[in-house]
C-alpha cells in the first residue's frame, strides 16, 4: 500500500526537498541536471507566500522546516485559457440530442433563451470556478455568449464573480458571437463598449461568410481603438475550405496589430493540403498568434457520424507543426458538462493527460508541459503565472507521480495544491448544489 503523504509545514517559511520540476516550467535552468523527460530534482525554498530559491538538491542550508517530496513531480498552478463557464453544467436539463455540433448549438441557444438569468448564471459560474480552483487552476479565461440581450445579463454577472474570486483565480472574459453579427455596426459598437467597460477581450466565432475579411478588419480596428486583445473561435469543422485562421493571420499582418491574439480550435487545418498548411502556419508564426487546441471537446464533437460508423479523425489542430515554427501553443478545457461536451471538470491535468494521448505530447516530452502553464499565461498577458522562479508567487501543485508515465496514468485525486505558500482545501463542490437550477425530472445525468 502507498505510504501516507506528510502534511506540508504550517509555517510560512519552509523548503520542498527532493522535488521534480520540468525545465519548461522553470524561469532559470542553470545548474540543473535533467532526465530524458525534462525533469530535474530540485529544492524550493518558500517564504511569505513566494518562492525564494530554486536550486539543485543539497545546495540549500537555510535551517528551514523541510518537507521531503520523495522525488514527486510539481507543476506551476494551471492556466486554463479557453473555457465557457456561462454554459457550464447545463447538461442535466439540456443534453445534446445527438452529440453533434449543430445539436449542441441549437440546444445551447434554446437553453440560454429559457434560463440564462443572473440567478441561473451566477451559481453555475461559481460552481465551475470552485472546481477549477480545487484542481489547481490559478488563471482562467472564459468566453461569454454575447448576442443581445444576453450580453447585458451575462457581463455584469461575470464582473461580480470575477471580483469575488480575485486573489484566487485571475479571471478574463471574452465576448462570443458569430462574426456575421458584426454586420450590425450599431450593435457591434455597443457590445465592444460593454466589453471594454468590463475589461474584457474582444472575440468572435469566425465563419467563411463572403465578407469575412471586412468583418475581421472591423474587429481588429475596434480592438485597436479600444486597446483590447483578440480571441477567436476558428475553423471548428472538418471542412477543408474553412480557412479563417489564415485570414486572421493575414489581417493581423496587414494592420500591424500590436495586441495579443489567441485563436482556438483550428480543426480544419489538419484536413488541408500540405502546401496550404505551410503557407498558413508561416503567416501565423509571423503574426505572433497564439493557438489553443481543445482536445477533449474536439474529439467529442468532430467527425461524429449519424450512420453509426466510427469517427476517422481526432479533431485537433497541428500543434507540433506550429511549435516547430515558434508559435505559442496551448491546450485548454473548453466546455464542461454542457451540450458541446458532456463531461469534464475544469481539471487541467485531465486536459494535459488526454492531450498527451491524443496529440502525442510524448516521445519526447519536450516542452509540452508549458502548454498548460507558461504558454497560456503568455497568451493571456499574465506575468506572475505559469513559470516557477524566485520572486514569483508560491503557487504550485504537488503530485504523487515521480515520472511522466506515473503522473499521467492516474487521476492524481490527492494532489496538494499550494497557493501563496500554503496548501488549500481541495474538496470539490457536490453536483447536488446545482439541482435547484435543473428541471425536476432531470436532476441526475
Amino acid at each position: 500500500m502507498n505510504s501516507a503523504r506528510l502534511p506540508l509545514p504550517e509555517s510560512g517559511s519552509f523548503r520542498l526537498a527532493n522535488l521534480r520540476l520540468h525545465r519548461a516550467h522553470l524561469g532559470d535552468t542553470s545548474g540543473m541536471t535533467f532526465d530524458a523527460d525534462g525533469f530535474a530534482r530540485t529544492e524550493v525554498s518558500i517564504a511569505n507566500g513566494r518562492i525564494e530559491t530554486i536550486a539543485p538538491p543539497g545546495s540549500l542550508d537555510t535551517g528551514e522546516t523541510v518537507h521531503d517530496c520523495r522525488g514527486e513531480i510539481a507543476f506551476p498552478a494551471f492556466v486554463d485559457c479557453h473555457t465557457h463557464i456561462d454554459k457550464g453544467h447545463i447538461w442535466p436539463r439540456s443534453p445534446n440530442p445527438d452529440g453533434s455540433f449543430s445539436g449542441a448549438l441549437e440546444t445551447v441557444v434554446a437553453d440560454s433563451r429559457a434560463n440564462w438569468s443572473a440567478t441561473d448564471l451566477e451559481p453555475r459560474m461559481q460552481f465551475s470556478l470552485a472546481c477549477a480552483y480545487a484542481h489547481g487552476t490559478k488563471a482562467l479565461r472564459t468566453h461569454i455568449d454575447s448576442a443581445s440581450p444576453q450580453d447585458e445579463i451575462s457581463w455584469p454577472v461575470f464582473d461580480a464573480v470575477r471580483e469575488q474570486w480575485k486573489g484566487r483565480i485571475d479571471l478574463q472574459g471574452v465576448c462570443l458571437f458569430g462574426i456575421d453579427a458584426a454586420r450590425d455596426v450599431e450593435w457591434f459598437d455597443r457590445l465592444s463598449a460593454l466589453v471594454a467597460r468590463h475589461r474584457g477581450v474582444l472575440g468572435a466565432v469566425t465563419y467563411m461568410v463572403p465578407e469575412l475579411d471586412e468583418l475581421l478588419e472591423r474587429l481588429f480596428r475596434k480592438a485597436i481603438d479600444l486597446g483590447l486583445d483578440l480571441d477567436f473561435h476558428a475553423d471548428e469543422t472538418d471542412d477543408v475550405n474553412a480557412v479563417s485562421l489564415d485570414r486572421i493571420a493575414e489581417t493581423a499582418l496587414r494592420l500591424g496589430f500590436g495586441g495579443k491574439i489567441l485563436v482556438g480550435h483550428c480543426c480544419s487545418l489538419a484536413r488541408q493540403p500540405d502546401d496550404r498548411v505551410r503557407a498558413t502556419l508561416d503567416k501565423v508564426a509571423k503574426a505572433g498568434l497564439s493557438v489553443v487546441s481543445l482536445p477533449m471537446c474536439n474529439m467529442y464533437l468532430q467527425d461524429r457520424r449519424s450512420d453509426g460508423t466510427t469517427p476517422r479523425w481526432r479533431g485537433v489542430t497541428l500543434l507540433h507543426e506550429m511549435a516547430a515554427r515558434g508559435v505559442n501553443v496551448c491546450v485548454a478545457s473548453d466546455n464542461t458538462r454542457d451540450p458541446f461536451y458532456a463531461y469534464g471538470d475544469l481539471d487541467v491535468l485531465e486536459v494535459y493527460r488526454e492531450a498527451t494521448r491524443i496529440l502525442h505530447f510524448d516521445h519526447p516530452v519536450g516542452d509540452w508541459p508549458a502548454s498548460v502553464a507558461g504558454n497560456p499565461a503568455r497568451a493571456m498577458g499574465l506575468d506572475d503565472a505559469g513559470v516557477l522562479r524566485p520572486g514569483a508567487g508560491a503557487d504550485l501543485i504537488l503530485f504523487r507521480g515521480r515520472s511522466m508515465t506515473e503522473l499521467l496514468s492516474r487521476p492524481e485525486s490527492d494532489r496538494i495544491v499550494i497557493r501563496d505558500g500554503r496548501a488549500i482545501d481541495t474538496s470539490l463542490p457536490d453536483y447536488s448544489e446545482l439541482d435547484h437550477l435543473m428541471e425536476p425530472e432531470s436532476n441526475g445525468d
